[in-house]
This record gives C-alpha cells, structure tokens and sequence, in this order.
C-alpha cells in the first residue's frame, strides 16, 4: 500500500497515522518476540521515500489456531477515510468547476440582461415616438375629417342654392310679372353670407295659392310658390275648387299609402307626395301662415261617403324655437269642434321628441292630453278599430272625436288647407 503526500487540510490525520504506523510496528515486534522471534504473525515494515511517500509492506502467514494482532483494521479505516477523501477532492473539483461555469452564465445572462434593458430603453423610446406620431395622425385625422365635413356642407349649400334658384327661375318663367333681386356675394361677405345669398325686392311673386289664383290659375294641381318670409320657392298643392279656391293644402289622408309615425325632422321639412297624402311641413307652414292672416279649412270623409267641414278663422303657426305652438280660433262649420277648443295654444309634438303622447298615437302633432282630433295618426281602414288592434296603449287612428264621440273610429279623407283670410273669389275669366 502506497500512501500520496498528506493534503493540506489533512495534517493532524498524517500525524495520527505516522504514530499509528509505529505503534502497530512495536506492537507487531513485541508479538514476534513472545512467539520466539519467529514469524508465525508476520513481518510489518516501513520505510520513507525520497520522494516524501510513505512504504508499508506487511507478511500475514496462515494461521490456524492464533490470531495476529488486528493492526490493519485501523489502516482499513484510514484507508477508507482516505478514499472518502478523495471522493470529496473530485466533488469539489467538479463543484468548483459547475460554480465557474455558473459565474460564466451568469456573466453571460447579465450581459444578455443589459442588451435587453437597451433594447427595451430603444423600444419605449420607439413606442413614445410612435405613439407622438398617432396621435399627431389623430389630430390630423380628425382636422380633415371636419374639413371634409365642412366642405360636404359647403357643396349640400350650394346644391341647395342651385336648387332654389334653379326653381326661382320657372317661377319667374311662370310669372313673366315677377321680378326678384339677388344680392351676390362680395369680398366682404363672410363664408356663410357668400353661400347663402339674400333675395330681396321680389315683386308679383306668388306668396300662396291665393295668389296664383288672383294671377287667373283656376286649375287645382302643384304650383311653385314664394313666401315672403323664406325668399325661396316652395312647391306647394292648390285648391281650386273647395269653397271658391285659393286653398294652399297643408295636409291630406286619402288612401293611407303614407306612413304619418315619422321623426321632428321629417316633420319639419315635409314628406309624403303633393298628388296623393302628405305633410307640407312645419317650416313651410310657418312661413306660409306667419305673412299674413290666414284662415283653416278641414274637410273630413267616413267611410259611410259622408262629408263634413271645420273653419276656423283665425290660424297660424310659430317657428321652431317656440316647437310651432298653434294659434287657431274662431271655429264654424258642419262638424263640431274637436280642434280649436283643446289643441289651441299647444307645441307641435312627434314621437321622437319625449311626448308619450305622440308615442302612443304613432304621429306628430299638437297634442295636449292627448286629443280630441289627431288627424296624423293612423290609417285604419274601415273606420272601427279597436285599442287591442296592434297592441296600442289608446287610441291612435285619425281621430275627430265629436263625428261619432268617440276615439275609435278613424276617419277616411282627411284635408288641412290654409288661405288669407280675407280672400274673395274672382270670377272666373
């Protein structure tokens, strides 16, 4: 057996075995020289190399019957321990080796660490000056969208004033006596003056249906008028025939071709068709009924073919501001009043406009709580319905509650028309 130079942190173990060596050899000595210096145990030697190893040789003979000192049982143990020893050196090595190689990762992660907090200092950079970027297209964004919103309503107004005055222009056709002075823009109208010009001085233009029929029309038909409160033309029906004629026509049911449930809007600018059932419009009601004074005529049909009328001497109707509160007054005629007396001071109403009113009579008008006449609603054909009909929560026909007392029966031909009142008839020429 041949034992390495001690390590380091083994110097008292190379200590205890140099003692233990010699002890053994004495103890091997003596035991030789009590069985007469023979070798019946052995020989044990030592010796120290130049190399600064230790020499152990030993000679164990066979012995049957007497036992040899247990001198190698503490070399076994120095033997394993030395071998524990070397098992732990090759440990630590490969310990010391896995360590460096962690170091060398973890330089490594660290330097990957850093590359990415520059990456990430570039990226936000880069977000940042992406997101400077949308929104600056935002903004741009949405500076041309209300450009294009703008100039969408610059080329509608114009549209418009090309149609008015395209229409301005048969009128005078028409009227060969009636002569219209537009004011044309300057440098120094502003953008919404220049695009919107002032028509003053019109002469011998017909404000209404009365006066096309004092200019000798006495056909009934669609006839371009000028109310002097617009200053543009407006396509309207006259009646020539009812009552001496010269009726501008505001309003018409006869068949139920026309859905009367619409919106403020479609309310205010008309709808329907002049030649069959429609709504004039509140804005051209307005100004048609606002230059002068005007008196309504309602003429009223059942499905029986009778016929009966309300007059009512005294009509108009504001603008929107004040919702085209209704002034009517001075009632006559064949049918009782279930207009004038109820509806008289009241805001024009439409389904839209919050009135539950309206909602539940599926049309516009001027309602108070509710009715008693509600001429816009619907067209029920045969005249009786009933509030279960379609689910409706009241009545919502065309309703003149004094025809038969009652909200259920809606009527068949429904007319509104307006003239001045103090309109005489010509005859004819």
């Amino acid at each position: 057996m041949r034992w390495a130079d001690p390590p380091a942190w083994g110097s008292a173990l190379w200590a205890f075995l140099v003692l233990l060596s010699g002890a053994a050899s004495e103890q091997l000595n003596a035991t030789t020289q009590r069985n007469g210096g023979g070798s019946q145990c052995g020989e044990y030697t030592n010796q120290l190399m130049e190399d600064g190893m230790c020499r152990l040789v030993a000679t164990l003979p066979q012995l049957d019957e007497q036992r040899c000192p247990d001198m190698f049982r503490c070399t076994d143990e120095v033997s394993y321990w030395l071998h524990e020893n070397e098992e732990r050196k090759q440990q630590m090595a490969a310990l010391k080796e896995t360590i460096s190689q962690l170091r060398e990762e973890l330089r490594n992660h660290r330097h990957r660490i850093k590359a990415f907090e520059m990456q990430h200092d570039d990226a936000s950079h880069f977000n940042a000056t992406l997101e400077r970027r949308f929104h600056e297209m935002e903004a741009h964004y949405a500076e041309a969208t209300s450009l294009l919103h703008l100039q969408g309503t610059l080329i509608l107004n114009l549209q418009n004033q090309v149609h008015n005055l395209s229409r301005l222009v048969e009128v005078v056709k028409k009227n060969p006596g009636c002569l219209i002075n537009i004011i044309r823009p300057n440098s120094l109208m502003s953008t919404q003056q220049a695009l919107h010009p002032a028509i003053h001085h019109m002469r011998n233009c017909p404000i209404d249906c009365a006066s096309i029929y004092y200019n000798g029309v006495r056909r009934s038909g669609v006839y371009t008028v000028v109310p002097s409160l617009a200053g543009m033309p407006v396509e309207v029906y006259c009646d020539m025939d009812t009552d001496g004629g010269g009726w501008t026509v505001i309003q018409r049911r006869v068949d139920g071709s026309v859905s009367f449930d619409r919106s403020w809007r479609e309310y205010r600018a008309g709808f329907g068709d002049l030649h069959s059932e429609f709504w004039l419009g509140n804005d051209h009601i307005h100004k048609l009924s606002g230059q002068g004074d005007y008196s309504l005529r309602i003429d009223l049909e059942d499905w029986s073919n009778k016929h009966k009328h309300a007059l009512y001497q005294h009509f108009s109707v504001e603008d929107e501001e004040h919702r085209y509160r209704l002034h009517v007054s001075g009632f006559s005629g064949s049918a009782a009043d279930s207009f004038g007396w109820y509806h008289d001071k009241h805001g024009f109403s439409t389904p839209d406009s919050g009135d539950i009113c309206a909602e539940i009579s599926h049309g516009g008008w001027w309602y108070s709580q509710c009715f008693y006449a509600n001429l816009n609603g619907v067209y029920y054909r045969g005249g009786h319905y009933t509030p279960k009909a379609k689910g409706q929560l009241g009545p919502d026909g065309i309703v003149w509650h004094s025809w038969r007392d009652s909200d259920y029966y809606s009527l068949r031909k429904v007319t509104m028309m307006i003239r001045p009142r103090a309109f005489r008839k010509h005859r004819s020429p």
